[in-house]
């Protein structure tokens, strides 16, 4: 039986950097900032939970999903982004319904059970 979109409660979306690319993540940033309605997590200088690189998370309201995935489509230049739903089950909107911008990377999903 199909899942209720209305169990989504919001997305996030996880910018992946490193040393050579933090300052085209922090660019990035700064363009999310001034043009969305969203809320924005700290810098993380290292892999945390099931993030496998370096990020920082932008969280957004469902309604903003058409507009900013595809701008983040267009902008993330060689980012990678991760994007899952929030729907209060943690490892299947990381593992089953999440979508990727750029490479595909292996999710630490230990960290997740």
């Amino acid at each position: 039986m199909p899942e209720d979109i209305a169990a989504i409660r919001g997305y996030h979306a996880h910018v992946y950097y490193d040393a050579d690319s933090k300052p085209a993540a922090a660019a990035l940033r700064e363009a999310i900032e001034a043009r969305f309605d969203i809320r924005m997590g700290r810098w993380h200088d290292r892999p945390v939970g099931p993030h496998p690189r370096w990020s920082y998370q932008v969280a957004f309201e469902p309604p903003l999903f058409a507009e900013i995935v595809p701008w983040l489509a267009l902008n993330r230049g060689d980012l990678v982004i991760f994007i899952h739903p929030e729907t209060g089950d943690d490892l299947p909107d990381h593992r089953d319904r999440a979508l990727w911008l750029g490479d595909y990377l292996e999710l630490n999903l230990d960290a997740l059970r």
